[in-house]
């Protein structure tokens, strides 16, 4: 039996943020929390009560210990972190913002511990001691050995049999449509699992249309049995590819209090199900992860299995006693 459920590679980052109706140049106080969108799929995992792993750089200093004391909260394995006095923490800011105007997310990434991070610095054995291996293409353009250790991961995990989980997560800041296409496409093509909203789907890979339309033509860039895309406020839906079954799940009704981490706490949500071999259950949990994500603030989850079971069937929310 494989050590871990799943083990994941991501980089560990601080955010800074300013409430709604603050501006970011005139800011007197940032809110700070811990991100990172791999390890908040893997930490939630570690909540519902699966073994996980998480591979990163952090560096040896508070900032980068506040980033690993929020992970190791969740149960999270952090053993075979590079820690490194070389290099800095990676950080962004979020302007959050109501109409008519946008929440601004803004990246501070560039020469950080993680971007310096090589292949040659991995504990292979540990990343591949697994029932699930889980990527996300928001890791690839952060730096040229960062590809390559997406390269090596994804081809090691292939030789091995285990089957690969991963999310498209484009950062239009970070690179372009184009790059994201041209680099992306090869790395799904024998993937078990492809996370890609449909926001993406249209601005990565030019496919529109409705929802089952986006994940059957999303089917015809990979071999990946499920696929899974998130239609924001309409929900989401997966495919099975084996079955020929989309299922669709609208979203939980909720008062949203912070919409960063949502996406990750949906695949968090799906792979729950997955891991029980119940693929359809994971996409009714990860409407519900989801949820709970946009009425807590921060970019984790913060629940229990017995929680997410109580609140699966639930009608309306009241008060416990």
């Amino acid at each position: 039996m494989p050590r871990f459920d799943l083990t994941t590679i991501g980089e560990g980052q601080l955010r800074y943020s300013v409430p709604p109706g603050q501006r970011l140049e005139r800011a007197t106080q940032l809110d700070v929390r811990v991100s990172c969108t791999e390890a908040n799929v893997a930490s939630l995992l570690a909540r519902l009560g699966w073994k996980c792993g998480w591979i990163t750089s952090l560096p040896t200093t508070p900032m980068g210990k506040r980033v690993a004391n929020e992970y190791l909260l969740s149960g999270l394995d952090l053993s075979e972190v590079v820690w490194s006095d070389q290099h800095r923490l990676a950080t962004y800011y979020v302007e959050y913002a109501v109409p008519p105007r946008a929440t601004q997310v803004y990246f501070d990434r560039a020469n950080t511990c993680f971007t310096n991070l090589t292949p040659e610095q991995i504990n292979w054995d540990y990343l591949l001691d697994t029932r699930l291996l889980h990527l996300s293409g928001l890791t690839v353009p952060l730096s040229p050995s960062l590809r390559e250790i997406v390269l090596e991961a994804i081809r090691r995990a292939s030789a091995r049999g285990i089957p690969i989980s991963f999310d498209m997560n484009y950062r239009q800041r970070i690179w372009t449509p184009a790059q994201a296409r041209e680099a992306i496409l090869p790395l799904i093509e024998g993937i078990a699992i492809l996370f890609c909203s449909r926001g993406d789907a249209r601005q990565v890979f030019g496919i529109d249309g409705t929802p089952a339309q986006v994940v059957e033509r999303l089917s015809a860039l990979t071999s990946a049995q499920y696929i899974v895309s998130s239609m924001s406020s309409e929900g989401l839906i997966g495919w099975d590819r084996k079955k020929r079954i989309a299922y669709r799940q609208p979203a939980r009704e909720v008062a949203i209090l912070d919409r960063i981490g949502a996406g990750d706490a949906m695949v968090g949500g799906v792979l729950h199900g997955w891991m029980q071999n119940d693929f359809a259950k994971g996409i009714r949990y990860g409407a519900l992860t989801a949820a709970l994500a946009l009425s807590q603030y921060g970019d984790q989850v913060i629940t229990t299995r017995a929680e997410v079971e109580d609140l699966m069937d639930a009608v309306s929310p009241d008060i416990a006693r």
